[in-house]
This record gives structure tokens, C-alpha cells and sequence, in this order.
């Protein structure tokens, strides 16, 4: 028994629902399913009873339940006290970001950071939200800058900043690479790279959503899971791509990148990012650098 199959039972017993639970934690359901039985065997007891319609806990299983409650309860504050305790001893902030809030809104808010906590050490991982939200609750990470999920961990405290501004990277010598400014209806016959849904759901929808929005059916003709990929599958002439426009930062020889443009603004604004953190917990340099992302978020905010 260890404490994330805990975890993943008490995350189903509390929806008694392997799907929602899995999304709670940001891991696919089968992992989940699997750290459940792993529990089960360990135990050697049933605590779920499962059908095709339904979970319920069975008598072991409601037994089991407040005292895993209590023994995460009490791991959790034993983490929080000893990294607490490390913090002190080094000022260091472990910092996730996805990759274009990596390129784009952390080097403007380090900036700002360090000019005002030159004795902090910001360690950055740039990474995916479904990777870097569960180094969050496990405490191998501060603060986050991520897409927020539709159903965050109950662990995690979301801050909301602001959408991020779409941009067609286009290849150079390409018709379109020649306008201002694009619509989505512009890009109607256009084949299309999209990243992979399961790993980057808010970019992949980003296209779909558009299209849908114009009545328009996307032409998808490559699907890609980085960003750099994708930049580099336009520069080869495979297809355009709708990217954040921080992407433009990751220069690619070959690609331009062209302002999307929409009759109303808010048809664009389904790029969010968010700060996370975990609920409940108190970390002064972690508190300091959030309060100069809220002072100066606007300033930020301009430049998506």
C-alpha cells in the first residue's frame, strides 16, 4: 500500500465515478483503475464494487476511507512542514510553465521578480498542464502557469490571468503569408496542423472550436504534440497552423505568423492561462512572486 493508491480511492469513493475521478487527478483512467486494484490486492479486500453503471464503496471500502482521509491528511502537512523548513534554509521557487508561457510571460515576470528578490533561486520546468498540475500536488513544484483544467484537483487553488492573442503561422512563401491580418474563413481550404488533443486539449480545441464557431469544417491534415514540431511541419510547407501568439517567439526560419482576426473579440478568447498552487498551503516566496503577476498582470495581459 502506498499513498497514491490512496489517493486514486479516495478520489473515486468521493465521485464514485472512475471517469470524473481520473480527471481530478489528471491521469487516465486505466492508471487509476489500476492503482485501485493494486490497493485492493494489497489489502486483500473489495473496497469498490463495480458495474457498468455504477461505483459503490463496499463495507471495507467505507471503513478504509477516513482513515486514508487522515493518513494523507497527515503526510500532506509532513511535506509542507519539511519543505517549509528547506525553504528557509535556501530561498529557491520551483516554477512550472507551459511552453509559451514559457517564452512569453515568464521572462517578463522574472524580470520583475528578480528585481525585487534578487536572493531567490527560480528553478523553471516547461511542460504540459496534464504533467505539470500533478508535480503541483505532490509538492515538486510551488507555482504553475498552465491552462486550467475543466475539473481541477480540489487540492489546487486556480488564479485566473487572462487569454492568450492567436496568430496563423504560415510558411513564408506562402498565398497567405502576404496579409495583415486573416479570418478563419480565409483558412477554409487550408490542411491544417493541430496538436494531439489528449496531451494539449485547449490548443487542439482552439482550431475546432474556431472553425465550428464559422460553420466551417477544419481540414485537418497532420496532427503533432510540440509546438516546435508543429512551427516546423509549417516551415516544411506541410500545412498552417492556429498557435498562441507567444509561439511567434520560437523563431523558425521559413514561417511567418499572421494576426487572427474575428468580428468579435471574445470568438478568439478560448486560449486561458491560469496561475495554480496548492489550496491551503503557505510559502512566502511563493505568495511574493503572485503578488507582482497580480500587480502588473495587465501590463502582461497587453503584451498575449
Amino acid at each position: 500500500m502506498d499513498l497514491t493508491q490512496l489517493r486514486c480511492f479516495i478520489a473515486v469513493a468521493d465521485d464514485l465515478h472512475f471517469g470524473r475521478a481520473a480527471r481530478a487527478l489528471e491521469m487516465l483512467p486505466a492508471a487509476l483503475g489500476r492503482h485501485v486494484r493494486q490497493l485492493e490486492e494489497d489489502l486483500g479486500v473489495q473496497l469498490l464494487t463495480r458495474t457498468t453503471r455504477n461505483v459503490a464503496l463496499t463495507e471495507d471500502g467505507a471503513a478504509l476511507l477516513n482513515e486514508a482521509r487522515s493518513l494523507i491528511a497527515k503526510a500532506d502537512a509532513i511535506a509542507t512542514r519539511f519543505r517549509q523548513r528547506g525553504r528557509h534554509k535556501a530561498r529557491k521557487l520551483r516554477l512550472g510553465a507551459i511552453d509559451t508561457a514559457a517564452a512569453g510571460l515568464v521572462p517578463m515576470l522574472l524580470h520583475d521578480f528578480r528585481s525585487h528578490h534578487p536572493e531567490v533561486t527560480v528553478e523553471l520546468v516547461e511542460d504540459k498542464t496534464i504533467r505539470l498540475l500533478p508535480r503541483l500536488v505532490s509538492g515538486r513544484l510551488d507555482l504553475a502557469l498552465v491552462r486550467p483544467p475543466e475539473h481541477p484537483a480540489r487540492e489546487l487553488q486556480m488564479l485566473p490571468l487572462f487569454h492568450e492573442s492567436v496568430v496563423v503561422a504560415v510558411p513564408a512563401r506562402h498565398a497567405l503569408a502576404r496579409r495583415k491580418f486573416l479570418s478563419v474563413s480565409a483558412l477554409a481550404d487550408q490542411p491544417l496542423i493541430v496538436p494531439d488533443r489528449r496531451s494539449r486539449p485547449h490548443s487542439h480545441d482552439l482550431t475546432i472550436k474556431l472553425f465550428a464557431r464559422a460553420g466551417l469544417p477544419p481540414q485537418i491534415a497532420q496532427i503533432a504534440a510540440e509546438k516546435q514540431t508543429i512551427v516546423s511541419l509549417v516551415a516544411a510547407g506541410l500545412g498552417i497552423a492556429l498557435v498562441p501568439r507567444w509561439t511567434a517567439r520560437m523563431a523558425v526560419p521559413g514561417v511567418r505568423y499572421i494576426p487572427l482576426r474575428a468580428r468579435n473579440a471574445d470568438e478568439i478568447d478560448i486560449l486561458p492561462l491560469a496561475a495554480a498552487w496548492v489550496r491551503g498551503t503557505r510559502d512566502d516566496t511563493r505568495d511574493a512572486m503572485l503578488s507582482i503577476l497580480t500587480a502588473r498582470l495587465s501590463r502582461y495581459a497587453r503584451e498575449a
